[in-house]
């Protein structure tokens, strides 16, 4: 003996199912709206170009004259002790601390991945593609990141380094 005005209820389940959803889009979007605006900055204080290639980063200062310089990784003879072996490079990128800094970031060759984990920054650099991250930092100090794609033979051996200044 089942009752069928019981295990019948169609139309409370297509509400109990709807209604989360409804609710859940309702929060979406201004959180969506919300994400992107964080992430815009509208008048940075720098604009750098970053270029990956096999086995080195390009640099492009592009508000300041077109400044570009590659920034390649020391070898262990030209290492000076408290450097860091496999993290340090001859061209460090110098900014000052409390700037709002723009990093556009593409790759010449393969996929690489411009990556500084102390400042939270993760970017992939696509062939043909120009990605952007946005970043303050509020503390100086030298910060170091590496390429984190197996983009080649020697992947590892892409370091970047970020020195922040007062």
């Amino acid at each position: 003996l089942t009752n069928t005005s019981i295990s019948d209820a169609q139309e409370m389940e297509t509400i109990w199912t709807i209604l989360p959803a409804i609710i859940l889009i309702l929060i979406a979007l201004p959180s969506l709206r919300i994400l992107y605006l964080t992430d815009e900055i509208n008048d940075p204080s720098f604009t750098i170009k970053s270029i990956g290639h096999q086995w080195y980063w390009t640099y492009e200062y592009t508000d300041y004259g077109g400044l570009i310089f590659n920034s390649y990784m020391l070898p262990p003879l030209f290492l000076e002790p408290g450097d860091l072996r496999l993290l340090d490079v001859d061209n460090r990128v110098v900014l000052p601390v409390e700037a709002p800094v723009r990093m556009m970031i593409t790759s010449q060759d393969v996929l690489h991945s411009w990556t500084v984990p102390s400042l939270g920054l993760k970017t992939d650099a696509i062939p043909g593609r120009l990605n952007q991250t946005t970043f303050t930092a509020t503390r100086p100090g030298v910060y170091y990141g590496q390429c984190s794609e197996i983009c080649g033979a020697n992947h590892s051996f892409m370091p970047i380094v970020l020195e922040l200044i007062p």
